[in-house]
């Protein structure tokens, strides 16, 4: 069954949060296996976590041009992937930006605390409305 677009960029949250966790235990991480590991067998989903894994300095450049003196590896690390993912579809997809902002925003109004919500929903507009 397929996943919606909401539930799959859930999913993609979980896996990089869970490959970012890894990462700092051992050098090669295999995301396919993450993946699995999490039951997800959803292109969009391997689109957005290989996409932000590929991408993530340039994600993270972009990130911290808005955030200031907050860089994004002082979020949280939910908070950190929510805006990874938003930015990479910004950016690299052709998802309605409006669409990303409201999912980004829910998903960070699920699992991040009122403050971290506030700063996703501020870069993502600064980085919309450039």
């Amino acid at each position: 069954m397929a996943l919606s677009r909401r539930d799959s960029r859930e999913k993609s949250m979980v896996i990089l949060y869970q490959y970012e966790l890894y990462k700092k235990i051992e050098e090669n991480v295999d995301v396919e296996a993450i993946i699995k590991q999490n039951d997800v067998n959803d292109d969009f989903v391997n689109n957005l976590v290989n996409g932000v894994i590929d991408n993530v300095k340039v994600i993270d450049e972009e990130a911290n041009k808005y955030l200031g003196d907050w860089p994004i590896n002082r979020l949280d690390r939910t908070g950190a992937q929510i805006l990874r993912i938003a930015i990479y579809e910004l950016k690299y997809t052709a998802t309605p930006p409006k669409v990303v902002l409201n999912e980004a925003i829910e998903l960070a109004k699920t699992y991040s605390d009122d403050s971290v919500r506030k700063i996703v929903n501020a870069v993502l507009d600064k980085l919309v409305n450039e």
